[in-house]
């Protein structure tokens, strides 16, 4: 439409317009200081530890704190890179620690003689039945397919249970005391990392077949769900793992205790080490004993220090490939789909691909650390892995440190597992400070007993109200890139 100047023959009027700002990127202002005085609180926190307590309790309080911090990388790696509720952490770390069982232990002779051609024939049918049921998949089409697969896997099923149950049965029969389980490759247990890493992926690649479609809140209750079946399987078939009985004396990547005080180098370089100490000591029988002490007491440090040592490499290098993937273009991308999905679709991303492929990659992290967890106690038991109190836990160290944030992930696992160690000692002090002069025969002596124990799921609580009242996004928050 003309405008009335026009119409009367005037020159247009130039409209001035504003052309727009150019799109910058500004990242979220944090102060750079941030990161370096939590990581010195936290070690001021270890050093009093160390002082009140001792060296080696500090150390293996930090060692435990390093293996939190990787289990909260990978969970940080599926909710803060990709928004999935994992609820089944747990499942995938005692997948991990059964690896250790599996790749450390020595095999079983007389168990494997007893059922292992049943359990290898078992093996077989099982495989046999799933890649028929694939090929009818492909194959068939409509109604028919669904019946003729579910006939499939029923006549496998009556196949298999006879022949499973007989070598099950000889199997747990073989000094049911001691053994009664298959046993392992009795490998070094440092590849067990890396074979925790690879079952706990091969079965999150399962689980995300089949979960991964489900909206947030159905997926956390099928990942939990799952993880009380994965923890059942383990505690029940006493032929894969000892189940409840627990499988103990894992052989160490690190010397042991008592090897090293009887080694003379050892014994000499704590002899350096305390040289005035010991000098200051006048009889010789008492420096015997001190020594003996010293030597004792050193052993321990070194041992948890070897493991810092190699804890501390395995984290390193996850956390640096977990920066570079955050940082990269697949990165960019899985946030993208993160904080918008459908839009993300729209522009062709497949959505359910890479959730997989993150859901798989966080669970294969966790499994690592199971792995190293049971190579730390040198223990694996199958009862301690209690699916909902211990990923919360691992939540909890997540939302603390920083939701998408691969620093703020190993900050909140050593901070968080800190608070949980020391919570329940702290309690108990408390509790003997307050009940001093109460009467032990009252009722609220005994309450006040009581309450010692659980004082650390308050603690959790606590800490959990405090950093969201003050840091929503956690105490380094993720760096986010405004356009």
């Amino acid at each position: 439409m003309t405008s009335e100047t026009q119409i009367a023959g005037d020159k247009p009027s130039e409209e001035k317009t504003i052309a727009p700002a150019p799109t910058t990127v500004v990242r979220q202002q944090q102060s750079p200081w941030r990161a370096p005085i939590a990581f010195l609180a936290i070690g001021g926190v270890l050093l009093l530890i160390a002082i009140l307590q001792s060296p080696s309790s500090a150390l293996r309080l930090l060692n435990v704190g390093l293996i939190s911090a990787i289990m909260a990388m990978g969970l940080n790696l599926q909710w803060g890179y990709a928004g999935l509720f994992n609820a089944g952490v747990m499942a995938f770390a005692a997948l991990g620690g059964l690896a250790a069982v599996v790749v450390s232990h020595a095999p079983v002779g007389e168990a494997l003689s007893a059922g292992g051609s049943g359990l290898v024939l078992s093996a077989v049918i099982v495989m046999a039945i799933a890649v028929t049921a694939i090929y009818l998949g492909r194959v068939l089409k409509g109604g028919l397919r669904s019946f003729v697969i579910f006939a499939v896997v029923i006549v496998g099923y009556l196949f298999l249970r006879p022949v499973f149950t007989d070598a099950v049965i000889a199997v747990e029969a073989v000094d049911p005391a001691k053994t009664g389980f298959i046993g392992g490759l009795g490998m070094p247990i440092v590849f067990s990392w890396v074979v925790g890493g690879i079952f706990a992926a091969a079965i999150a690649w399962l689980i995300g077949k089949v979960a991964l479609g489900l909206r947030s809140d159905y997926l956390a209750i099928a990942t939990l769900g799952i993880s009380e079946i994965v923890i059942a399987v383990l505690k029940n078939e006493e032929w894969l793992a000892r189940g409840v009985k627990n499988v103990s004396g894992l052989e160490r990547p690190v010397p042991y205790e008592i090897d090293l005080q009887q080694q003379q180098w050892f014994i000499d370089l704590v002899t350096r080490l305390n040289a005035g100490a010991l000098q200051a000591v006048g009889d010789d029988a008492a420096r015997e004993t001190l020594l003996r002490q010293l030597t004792i007491e050193t052993s321990t440090m070194f041992v948890q220090l070897c493991y810092l040592g190699l804890f501390s490499i395995v984290l390193l290098i996850l956390l640096g490939l977990c920066v570079r993937a955050l940082n990269s273009p697949w990165g960019r991308m899985m946030r993208a789909i993160r904080d918008n999905d459908e839009a993300a679709a729209a522009m062709g991303k497949d959505i359910k691909s890479r959730h997989l492929q993150v859901f798989v990659l966080g669970s294969a992290i966790i499994g690592i650390a199971g792995a190293m967890l049971v190579t730390f106690d040198g223990l694996f038991t199958p009862g301690t892995y209690i699916p909902l109190r211990f990923t919360f836990l691992i939540w909890v160290m997540v939302i603390v440190g920083g939701s998408g944030n691969n620093l703020g992930a190993v900050l909140g696992g050593i901070l968080i597992w800190t608070i949980w160690d020391q919570a329940e000692p702290v309690g108990r002090w408390l509790v003997e400070l307050s009940s001093a002069y109460v009467d032990p025969d009252t009722p609220l002596y005994r309450h006040l007993q009581d309450i010692a124990g659980p004082f650390r799921l308050f603690m959790m609580g606590l800490v959990l109200l405090i950093v969201m009242r003050f840091s929503p996004r956690g105490i380094l928050p993720e760096k986010v890139r405004h356009s």
